[in-house]
């Protein structure tokens, strides 16, 4: 066996080695994003917990539904630039509630608004009922990412509870609840609500039959080359005189 056929073989085994590994990662992947999606729908479905019921660890809060009662500070309602609403322009109205004898404010994501420039908006205008017994679904906020801009005038553009403790002045809870119920009064205006998150399985799936197929790949074309390197070549003797 000569060398040269034996590397051309190991070179393509090897790298089908790694791109099995690369496979079972995938999948590996995708059984996650699955066992996390299942978790989410399932609190989804489940009854409202009082938002003080919810876990500390924040990796357990996404998608939990929620019942808070307390009052909305308009005053300090913050404006989450740069959102589209089906292709259209738009903010998030970022509506914080005082509950009674707590100190720790709850950050209630209203929902959408139209803006021409998502930047901009008439709060004022849409403003709901002050006290306020509403239900959602919890999202864990990061504890720090971009500070809010100094001018308190301009709207944030990314949610953490650093930036939102420096805006409010207050502490704020490690979850916003993303407002579902909706109940307007005749003639009250209100934000358009946001669905519930968007469960995806990913691309892992799709991911780990690809490199399935790239090591299969490999080892049939590692293989041929091989045979095809290793054949005896047939020996040309010298022509014989006409």
């Amino acid at each position: 066996m000569r060398p040269k056929a034996l590397v051309g073989l190991l070179i393509p085994l090897a790298c089908a080695a790694l791109f099995v590994r690369l496979g079972v990662w995938q999948v590996a992947r995708h059984r996650q994003r699955a066992d996390y999606n299942a978790r989410v729908s399932a609190r989804l479905a489940a009854d409202p917990l009082p938002f003080a019921a919810l876990p500390g660890d924040t990796a357990l809060v996404r998608g939990q539904r929620v019942a808070l009662e307390g009052t909305f500070r308009y005053d300090l309602e913050q404006v989450l630039a740069g959102r589209a609403n089906e292709g259209a322009p738009s903010v998030h109205l970022l509506t914080p509630v005082e509950r009674p004898g707590q100190d720790t404010l709850v950050v209630v994501l209203r929902g959408w608004v139209p803006s021409p420039d998502a930047a901009e908006v008439d709060r004022r205008a849409w403003r709901e009922s002050d006290t306020v017994s509403l239900s959602g679904y919890a999202i864990p906020l990061p504890p720090d990412g971009p500070a809010a801009p100094a001018d308190t005038a301009r709207p944030l553009r990314a949610l953490n509870t650093a930036a939102l403790r420096s805006r409010l002045g207050r502490p704020v809870a490690a979850a916003v609840v993303v407002m579902t119920s909706d109940e307007p009064k005749p003639g009250e205006p209100r934000p358009r609500r946001l669905p519930g998150p968007v469960l995806s399985a990913g691309n892992h799936k799709s991911y780990a039959i690809q490199w399935f197929s790239f090591a299969a790949i490999a080892v049939v074309g590692g293989v041929l080359l091989f045979r095809r390197s290793a054949a005896p070549r047939a020996i040309v003797g010298p022509r014989s005189p006409v």
